[in-house]
């Protein structure tokens, strides 16, 4: 599988220049004065906030109107996937997780944006470009079913204090996989030693709720060599040797950190909420998260928000750079929509690199902005001095990374929304099953699935 580097990829370099003057949009169907808009609710309450700026500019510049509905994440997932199948939907509406938008083109329930996706081509990285390029069973063929505006990698939290009060020192942690999750495990029996009987090692997604779990597994089964499991032609490499390898690996990993008492015993049942509500509580010393959640939820205490250390992803075992796996959220005009002249206005004038820029940047950097030309040209990313910023940055949009395995193949995504892997991890607990046997019945469903998504090999 090609890894594709951030630096590969830096086009268009006077991004922020070409994009200085901002036209107004045109209307093409001068009857559509308001479209219905449909976007997540953020982490954080300057999300939301950058995001009505951001929808009042444009009413203010086009004369235009935007019915905004923010909804938490949840609830707008429930809302999207009940609109697609019913038929009643709105004009645009933000992704709803990242297997919502593979599987709907798949099904072709949603418009080809490539005239939207065409006016900030140049700009945006490969990898996001990937990543919206989906296949439609109908069309047979691939093409862009979403606008990409926010992108994230999973990188691990840490507290530097407790890290000292176990009596260790920060500049000691290893940087290869297996000794960097082995280096905290001894600080859970010191820490609770020292009263905090209530702490624990680390924090670990395995539930089969959310995208965390998603994200922490694949992330695991990277750095034991497992990268291959889907490939850019779409197919599925259960058969790989060195792919059951990574996963039954990474299922070992996971049952001896459970079994060892190193995690929450209730992480079987968290949400994609509850490791950030455990890593603030101070009951974990090390957690791994996507995107800046974790850190911006206390940007206003500054003593904590000091003391937590945002760490990108150790190297492989072997000593060489693992890639990340980049996550894009954006936006979709599903098939329905009433107001699609409109809905793709709004969405050019969205994407332009100062709009999206500035929308993004008032959300604190959350999501790091798909323009490599942006990341390089505004201090903001990568030289305003915040460590936390520089090393979510660096990870997202300048190291080594790979999409989600959704992009390759709407399959991947079915897998993922069934958490076939993170179900693999609840047979090993509760049922009693070896690491070998839950992969291997993971692996039988993932190709079963895969059969159902047949793409077309050159």
């Amino acid at each position: 599988m090609t890894t594709l580097s951030r630096r590969s990829v830096l086009r268009g370099a006077g991004g922020l220049a070409t994009a200085g003057t901002l036209a107004l949009p045109h209307i093409a169907n001068a009857a559509a004065t308001t479209a219905s808009v449909w976007f997540t609710q953020g982490f954080i309450p300057s999300e939301d906030t950058a995001l009505r700026k951001m929808v009042a500019d444009y009413e203010k510049q086009s004369g235009n109107k935007i019915d905004l509905s923010i909804v938490p994440y949840a609830p707008l997932r429930q809302k999207e996937v009940s609109a697609v199948t019913s038929g009643v939907v709105p004009d645009v509406m933000e992704d709803a997780d990242f297997s919502f938008t593979p599987l709907n083109a798949w099904e072709d329930r949603l418009l080809d944006v490539s005239d939207v996706i065409e006016t900030q081509k140049s700009q945006f990285s490969e990898i996001v470009l990937v990543g919206r390029r989906l296949f439609n069973k109908v069309t047979k063929q691939r093409s862009y079913y979403g606008v990409p505006m926010k992108v994230a990698s999973v990188t691990f939290h840490i507290w530097k204090s407790l890290v000292e009060k176990a009596g260790y020192k920060v500049s000691d942690i290893p940087n290869t996989w297996d000794a960097y999750i082995d280096f905290f495990l001894p600080m859970q029996a010191k820490l609770r030693a020292k009263g905090m009987r209530h702490l624990y090692a680390m924090g670990l997604e395995v539930s089969t709720l959310g995208v965390d779990p998603l994200n922490t597994f694949y992330s695991y089964m990277i750095a034991y060599g497992g990268k291959g499991l889907v490939t850019p032609d779409g197919q599925l490499h259960t058969g790989d040797p060195q792919v059951k390898e990574a996963v039954i690996k990474t299922l070992t990993r996971f049952s001896k950190l459970y079994k060892g008492g190193h995690v929450p015993p209730g992480c079987v049942n968290w949400n994609d909420a509850d490791n950030n509500n455990s890593f603030h509580a101070k009951q974990i010393i090390n957690d791994f998260n996507g995107s800046m959640s974790i850190e911006l939820a206390v940007i206003d205490n500054k003593e904590e928000y000091a003391d937590n250390i945002t760490h990108g992803l150790p190297n492989g075992n072997d000593g060489k750079p693992l890639p990340a796996q980049i996550g894009e959220f954006g936006a979709v005009i599903p098939k329905g929509a009433k107001n699609v002249a409109l809905g793709k206005e709004f969405l050019k004038y969205a994407i332009q690199p100062t709009v999206l820029n500035e929308y993004l940047k008032g959300g604190l950097g959350r999501w790091a902005i798909p323009y490599p030309s942006v990341i390089k040209s505004d201090p903001f990313w990568l030289h305003s001095g915040d460590p936390h910023r520089l090393a979510y940055i660096t990870e997202t949009m300048v190291g080594p990374g790979i999409p989600l395995y959704e992009a390759y193949s709407p399959a991947a995504a079915q897998v993922d929304a069934e958490h076939v892997f993170q179900v693999a991890f609840s047979d090993i607990i509760n049922n009693g099953m070896t690491p070998e046997a839950a992969a291997n019945k993971a692996f039988k469903r993932a190709e079963v699935i895969f059969a159902q998504y047949p793409l077309p090999q050159s």
